[in-house]
């Protein structure tokens, strides 16, 4: 037999991963902490699995994202069925929660939010996260579409390519001058000072290793900058080389404040569209909307 997921312990649990606490959730859902605590237990007893890590905050587990991302799509059903009957409190703006790495909202995704037509009044709570992680927001049920490098589906989503983005290793002409004339490029690159964007990016380190062979790493002397256009002036301010996307580069190289590195080494990165699988007509504009300005700014 297949177990019923009553909606309220479901909104329940929902209600607990996002205020944080049980005490939290009980003034949230005007109930008491013991009746948030029952219907919990009895949504755990009813799945089979432990759903919430009792931590502060309360996190979900595996199983318990499963059942969040549930709810929030359940919410977002009621509230495209509410407008469509034209029921109380249809007016209100739609929230759409978007993950989206630095780069595209630095460089193309903007412009996205200003071709959604304003008669859906939309309003779009952007998470930036790096495009290698975006899905993990997805699978939590924290965002309901989400730019990203894989184009391994998430449980419940859909695909859509959208493009690649190009990135050039490029170095202030100073900077290259007095670190990366002293031998081979892949070489002196693991030596020479490098700009990553946080402790987590490695694509500098992936550029060295394409260059050696899929051995060694940039240098360990790196400067962090964790915003897009900080990145790319840092480059070209000559505090190290850097992986800088296309659309940043290259009025930068046109001006002469940047040389590039290896012309025939640009690293191209795919990027897709995932989203809920959800009948959605407001989801469904901004993914055509996406689709149509990413085939403007990135290549194929």
């Amino acid at each position: 037999m297949t177990a019923e997921l009553p909606l309220d312990q479901v909104r329940t649990l929902l209600a607990v991963v996002d205020e944080g606490t049980f005490d939290a959730a009980a003034a949230a859902l005007h109930v008491t902490p013991s009746a948030v605590s029952q219907r919990v237990k009895a949504l755990e007893q009813r799945t089979g699995r432990v759903l919430l890590l009792r931590t502060k905050p309360v996190r979900p587990t595996e199983s318990g994202a499963v059942l969040v991302r549930l709810a929030r799509q359940v919410a977002r059903l009621e509230r495209d069925a509410h407008a469509e009957l034209g029921l109380s409190g249809a007016g209100e703006p739609v929230r759409v929660p978007v993950a989206v790495n630095a780069d595209s909202l630095a460089t193309w995704f903007l412009g996205v939010l200003t071709r959604v037509p304003e008669e859906l009044r939309l309003c779009f709570e952007l998470r930036r996260e790096d495009e290698d992680h975006t899905a993990a927001l997805l699978r939590e049920g924290l965002v309901m579409a989400a730019v990203t490098s894989s184009s391994d589906a998430v449980p419940g989503c859909s695909v859509r390519y959208l493009g690649r983005m190009r990135y050039l290793p490029v170095a202030a002409p100073e900077f290259a001058a007095r670190h990366l004339t002293r031998g081979p490029l892949h070489d002196v690159l693991t030596e020479a000072p490098v700009i990553v964007f946080d402790r987590r990016d490695d694509f500098q380190d992936g550029f060295v290793r394409q260059l050696r062979g899929g051995r060694g790493r940039a240098s360990a002397l790196r400067h962090h900058v964790p915003t897009s256009e900080g990145f790319a002036e840092s480059v070209a301010a000559g505090l190290g080389w850097g992986m800088v996307p296309e659309a940043q580069a290259e009025p930068l190289l046109r001006a002469g404040r940047l040389v590039e590195l290896a012309p025939e080494r640009a690293v191209d990165v795919p990027l897709y569209w995932q989203q809920w699988r959800l009948d959605s007509p407001a989801l469904a504009t901004v993914a055509d909307t996406v689709a149509q300005t990413a085939a403007e700014a990135l290549r194929d």
